[in-house]
C-alpha cells in the first residue's frame, strides 16, 4: 500500500499538537569518523507544524535543528567550543537533499506501541540501494498532517516515533521513549542573535575540520 493517500481524514481528532518528545539516538554505521561524537539521545519540542531537534555530546557539542514546513526551512545550529554557527536551507536546498537520501516508503501490516502511543508500520527502502530497507513507526495522535512537509518523510501524516535520518554524512536511528504535553514557547524555533549564520559549505567544512 502506498504512503501517498496516508492520513489525511484518518487523523486523530484529539491528537496532541505541542509538547516534547525525547528519543533515544543511535549510529547507524559505529565505524564513521563522527560516530564517536554522536549523541546518544535527542530532545524534540514540537508546536502545531514545527519541531526543534536538540541534541548533545558530553555537553561539548551541541546541535540543534529547527524545522518549519510553513517557511519550507530547515535551521542547523551548533556549539562547539566557542563555535556558535547556524545554517538555514531553503526549499531548493532542501529538495537536493531529500534526493541524495530518497526513501520508498509504504505502510505494511504490523503496530507497535512506542512510548505510550499507537504507532502504524512502514517499509522505508533506500531509493539508490533498493536491496536495504528498515522499519519506521509513526504515530497520528501527535503532530500536524504536514509536520513532515520538508524531509524525506514528507508521505507521512503524523509524529515519527521510529525511523533514520541522515544529515553531514551521518546516519542515525531515532526512537521515542516518552513524551510530555507541554507549552512551547514560539522563540524556540527561533536563530538565537550569537549564532553566526554560515553557508551549507562552511557548515561541511567545520564537520571535516572536527573529523581530522
Amino acid at each position: 500500500m502506498s504512503l501517498v493517500s496516508c492520513g489525511g481524514s484518518g487523523k486523530s481528532e484529539n491528537a496532541l499538537t505541542e509538547g516534547i518528545i525525547e528519543y533515544n539516538a543511535e549510529v547507524v554505521d559505529q565505524t564513521h569518523p563522527m560516530a564517536g561524537l554522536a549523541p546518544g539521545s535527542a530532545t524534540v519540542k514540537f508546536k502545531d507544524n514545527r519541531l526543534q531537534v536538540e541534541m548533545s555530546t558530553m555537553g561539548i557539542f551541541n546541535t540543534i535543528f529547527i524545522s518549519d514546513p510553513g517557511k519550507k526551512t530547515l535551521t542547523q545550529m551548533v556549539k562547539f567550543m566557542d563555535i556558535k554557527n547556524a545554517c538555514i536551507q531553503t526549499e531548493s536546498d532542501l529538495v537536493q537533499e531529500n534526493k541524495d537520501y530518497e526513501l520508498k516508503l509504504e505502510e505494511v501490516k504490523g503496530t507497535k506501541k512506542i512510548a505510550g502511543y499507537n504507532c502504524k508500520k512502514i517499509k522505508a527502502t533506500y531509493v539508490n540501494n533498493p536491496t536495504e530497507c528498515f522499519d519506521v513507526y509513526y504515530t497520528d495522535e501527535l503532530g500536524l498532517d504536514s509536520i513532515n512537509n520538508i524531509g524525506p518523510y514528507k508521505q507521512v501524516k503524523g509524529m515519527l516515533m521510529q525511523y533514520r535520518l541522515k544529515k553531514l554524512g551521518l546516519e542515525m536511528c531515532f526512537t521515542a521513549t516518552s513524551v510530555k504535553n507541554e507549552e512551547i514557547k514560539d522563540d524556540v524555533f527561533e536563530v538565537p542573535a550569537f549564532y553566526k549564520i554560515v553557508t551549507r559549505t562552511e557548515m561541511e567544512k567545520l564537520f571535516e575540520d572536527i573529523q581530522k
